[in-house]
């Protein structure tokens, strides 16, 4: 669903029907699906300003979330969030690079306290660690023991700085310093990676302690919807990587039916949520 929602909201901006600007996840759309059977809904999700698919993995709603990036009725945050910065039951993205772990562990700190067995999960890039308050939010996090879950999402390029340019040494080290595991995740097989990081994830509910899981994964489109500085054969090239290829060469017929019903599903949305009214919100009334 991750794929067609991006897409077709990329063809929504370009027809002009929605203003100012988005950073969409595509050929990262695996992280969240692989994750969302490993938590559930009493953890707390942090997501950021590459966030649609971490929503989606999270609600399975595409109407709320592109109503809310539209500003039509039935936004989740009545339109006041937009493409970043969305909040809903125990799920809060932020556009603000770093700003959402010391969040998450002050979240954990209290999911320790008042819910045990509960985790905080947050998703960074690896461009958010040139900020400091990563490193305290770690640092505190550790001398804590709290259930904190930091998935990081290195895709190798900070907007438009290759990650060798602006990181020294290397997350593992980095996560290592503060006493911290740290798991590294190559490919896209979903099943793979759900019973590798099932048992790591379980040892953070019952025996609470943080860990760092860092995805090596690819960025195909642009830092937002249209600000890219990489040459074509670089992007051909991450083409190639590219899960959803991938999968439509090694299963053609299974492929096929399933992208199509993800296709239509996506463009029903766009119909239905363009049709809607634009939200009006009443003096005083918050988001939920």
């Amino acid at each position: 669903m991750t794929r067609h929602f991006e897409l077709t909201l990329l063809r929504l901006f370009e027809s002009g029907l929605i203003g100012g600007t988005t950073h969409t996840c595509l050929g990262q759309e695996h992280v969240p699906v692989a994750l969302r059977p490993l938590i559930d809904d009493a953890d707390h999700v942090f997501s950021n300003h590459r966030g649609h698919g971490h929503y989606l993995a999270r609600f399975g709603d595409p109407h709320s979330l592109l109503a809310e990036i539209m500003g039509r009725e039935g936004a989740v945050c009545h339109g006041i969030g937009g493409s970043q910065h969305l909040r809903r039951d125990r799920f809060l993205s932020t556009g603000v690079q770093g700003q959402n772990v010391p969040v998450a562990a002050g979240a954990a700190l209290a999911l320790k306290r008042r819910e045990p067995g509960q985790l905080a999960l947050v998703h960074i890039g690896d461009g958010s660690w040139g900020e400091g308050a990563i490193y305290e939010a770690l640092n505190m996090a550790s001398l804590w023991r709290l259930p904190l879950v930091l998935v990081v999402e290195n895709n190798g390029i900070a907007q438009s700085t290759p990650t060798a340019e602006h990181l020294a040494g290397s997350i593992t080290g980095r996560a290592h310093a503060f006493g911290i595991d740290h798991i590294s995740v190559r490919g896209t097989d979903v099943t793979a990676i759900r019973k590798r990081l099932r048992q790591p994830m379980m040892r953070v509910r019952t025996h609470p302690r943080p860990l760092v899981i860092e995805f090596e994964t690819i960025r195909l489109g642009p830092h937002s919807k249209g600000d890219d500085t990489r040459d074509a054969a670089v992007l051909r090239a991450l083409k190639e990587q590219d899960w959803y290829a991938r999968y439509e060469r090694a299963y053609p017929e299974q492929f096929a039916a399933a992208d199509r019903r993800q296709r239509d599903l996506a463009e029903r949305c766009a119909r239905e949520v363009t049709a809607r009214p634009l939200v009006r919100r009443n003096e005083g009334e918050n988001p939920r």
